[in-house]
């Protein structure tokens, strides 16, 4: 059901070679990124009408109007299902105490007397936010989107999911419902590379946003690849993925149902389970093969993950050659079930986010944890962080000099000028002097 990769016995390579030994995921943005190039470029030219073509061709349904009515949101929160909505609720109360603590001040700095540098934060104006509805319905993606944009400050908060043909064009109503708990009022039924576009060029319901953030398909991947520079994005999600670092303390109970909860999101889905103990390994497999058998999405979802080249148990010499492994493997999730799994944890460098013994699961990560669980995929939690109240914020630079403070290092700032061959750069300070600088002959 899964693979093996044995790494022990011989020295393991530097993190870029160890890298190409581990499992991962085929996902080619690049090829995507010619198949969404028309169906952004026909959002462009016409708006609304493209959206409502492409929400037929795609979601077999035909709009009336891509915005959803306010009525609708309301409709979707009086109608949701008590205990869900309880859930909801915390979910949001946890994830508002993590995200406000996020939040950045301004600070200055006194360089010299008389010169000081000041950043100061400012949020985005407006953010487009995507919460996929292909295979699952994900309220919990409403959540981490929504959340960290409000705490940052951001003035225009606009949602994008996919039209439902089963609910007459609009999106899933726990999405709605969740919206509405939110304050989220501007929803809008589109999916995929339509949603990604109608954010990028704006369309006569919808105005153009600053920013697009949300987990997806390789469709919104390459959307956003095709709209970077245009607006920002967080970032191009792939596959979702687990690594779990485990020695013969781990339950295999744990660890399988842990990987099963990664490999039912998705066929590309990755679990890889990182051991020094074969004992451990072979109970794993043969958990994974019981437990697979009594839960759902079992052949169009886990089997086709599981057994897929992005998932393999990766047997090493011990826990310092495991936490080499799962640096250079860089996962979105990654668990630490090990002796002293705090201790453990700490040394890691390379995770979208790190879940530390066998009471923090991941599942907890995706929905009350109060973390966020839009991370970074395929590798590039080795230079990329999760969504965060931070990428809704821009540092601004504010420079205050008076002219003592400036007459102190003009002569290093025309020096400078000169030795990089931009003489008008020094000229700008000369002419603030009377083109004479203090402390130059």
């Amino acid at each position: 059901m899964i693979s093996r990769i044995d790494l022990r016995g011989d020295a393991l390579p530097e993190s870029p070679a160890l890298r190409d030994l581990l499992p991962r995921a085929d996902f080619d943005v690049s090829a995507a990124l010619e198949k969404v190039r028309p169906i952004c470029e026909a959002v462009h030219h016409r708006g609304d009408a493209a959206l409502i073509d492409f929400a037929e061709k795609f979601d077999g349904v035909r709009l009336e109007s891509v915005r959803v009515p306010a009525q609708a949101l309301t409709d979707a929160l009086q109608a949701l299902d008590p205990a869900v909505r309880a859930a909801l609720e915390e979910s949001i109360r946890r994830a508002r105490l993590v995200h406000r603590a996020q939040r950045r001040n301004s600070h200055t700095t006194q360089v010299v007397p008389g010169g000081t540098v000041t950043e100061k934060w400012v949020p985005v104006d407006r953010v487009g936010l995507y919460a996929p509805g292909g295979r699952s319905v994900y309220p919990s993606s409403v959540i981490m989107n929504v959340v960290p944009a409000q705490e940052a400050g951001v003035g225009s908060v606009a949602l994008a999911s996919p039209p439902q043909a089963e609910f007459g064009g609009l999106p899933h109503p726990t999405i709605l419902a969740a919206c509405a708990l939110l304050g989220v009022d501007e929803v809008y039924a589109a999916g995929g590379a339509t949603a990604v576009a109608m954010f990028a060029y704006g369309t006569e319901s919808c105005p153009p946003a600053n920013m697009v953030t949300g987990p997806g398909n390789i469709w919104v991947a390459a959307a956003k690849r095709f709209f970077t520079g245009r607006i920002g994005i967080d970032a191009e999600a792939g596959p979702t993925e687990i690594a779990v670092l485990a020695d013969d303390t781990a339950d295999p109970v744990h660890v399988a149902s842990d990987l099963i909860s990664q490999a039912e999101h998705d066929p590309l889905a990755a679990a890889v389970l990182v051991t020094d103990s074969v004992a451990l390994a072979d109970a794993v497999e043969a958990e994974l093969k019981t437990q697979v058998a009594a839960t759902k999405h079992i052949d169009d979802r886990i089997v086709p993950a599981l057994n897929g080249q992005q998932s393999a148990i990766v047997l090493v010499d011990g826990v310092e050659e495991g936490l080499r492994v799962v640096d250079a493997y860089g996962a979105e999730h990654l668990e630490i079930q090990t002796r002293d799994a705090a201790a453990v944890a700490d040394r890691v460098r390379n995770a979208g986010a790190v879940f530390i013994g066998p009471w923090a699961p991941v599942s907890l990560g995706d929905y009350a944890a109060g973390s966020n669980h839009v991370l970074p995929t395929g590798g590039c939690a080795c230079h990329s962080s999760g969504l965060s109240v931070q990428s809704f914020l821009r540092g601004i630079h504010i420079v205050d000099y008076t002219e003592d403070a400036l007459a102190e290092v003009a002569h290093h700032v025309v020096t400078l000028a000169e030795a990089e061959d931009l003489p008008a750069h020094g000229a700008a300070v000369k002419a603030r002097f009377g083109w004479k600088v203090p402390g130059t002959k």
